[in-house]
């Protein structure tokens, strides 16, 4: 699995490979990480990569010269491998746990961050393959999105983390929210560890663990559950949670 990515602040961005699951990845060889600058690629003395937009108005285009040349050297890095390349704009298609799967289970990719106004369409027309967003909010640029993106593949990854089940317990990985934890001390702030996950028996707790997971999903996120389609264990285990809050559905 690698992950290209091209960036004005490439020491920004591969911090990621330092830390945490991702710094493990890198280190047990499961991951490889590269940047590549288009300043580099700029093609004059001042390294400029940006120019005022046609038609005015306010801030600055990244050209697709510099772009073009850095990708071109990312895809020789690569080999060829057919990677995708992936703009990391607001406009794309909503990033989830469903594409870091299908991404995880690929060559990796090569990421695309763009800076101020944003990057000349005409690259994007014809070197982006798909554009990625984190959601309903404008950044800086596309340094914090790429690195979540590497964050959230390279855990999925068999051997990043240091239990295998952990990344299938997590949110989202079944359409589901995550049910609560709760670890030492059993009793803070006068409020007790639930009963059930002392008792020592796992049937009981896997049952609760599930029941909790869609109740916190109803009230929090209904709107994936809209998207599911719930076997008759779960609507009972949900139907049973609702009585128990005090809930209706």
């Amino acid at each position: 699995m690698r992950f290209d990515i091209l960036t004005l602040f490439p020491d920004f961005v591969a911090a990621v490979a330092g830390y945490g699951v991702t710094g493990r990845a890198v280190d047990r060889g499961l991951l490889d990480l590269a940047t590549w600058n288009p300043r580099e690629d700029a093609g004059n003395r001042h390294g400029s990569v940006d120019d005022r937009p046609f038609g005015g108005g306010p801030g600055m285009v990244m050209q697709a010269p510099p772009l073009r040349r850095s990708l071109a050297r990312a895809r020789d890095a690569r080999g060829g491998d057919g990677a995708p390349v992936i703009a990391l704009t607001p406009q794309g298609e909503r990033f989830d746990q469903a594409w870091a799967a299908r991404l995880a289970a690929g060559p990796g990719a090569i990421l695309v961050c763009g800076r101020y106004e944003g990057i000349d369409e005409r690259f994007m027309a014809a070197d982006v393959d798909l554009e990625l967003s984190i959601g309903d909010v404008v950044l800086s640029g596309g340094e914090l999105p790429a690195m979540l993106v590497v964050d959230a593949v390279a855990r999925l990854l068999p051997g990043a983390l240091g239990d295998a089940d952990s990344a299938a317990e997590d949110s989202f990985s079944a359409g589901l929210l995550d049910h609560p934890h709760y670890t030492r001390p059993a009793g803070l702030d006068d409020v007790a560890v639930p009963e059930v996950l002392l008792s020592g028996d796992h049937a009981a707790i896997a049952r609760w663990r599930e029941k909790q997971a869609l109740g916190r999903t109803w009230l929090r996120r209904p709107d994936l559950l809209e998207g599911l389609t719930l076997t008759e264990r779960q609507r009972e285990l949900l139907h049973e949670f609702i009585r128990e809050t005090g809930g209706s559905q």
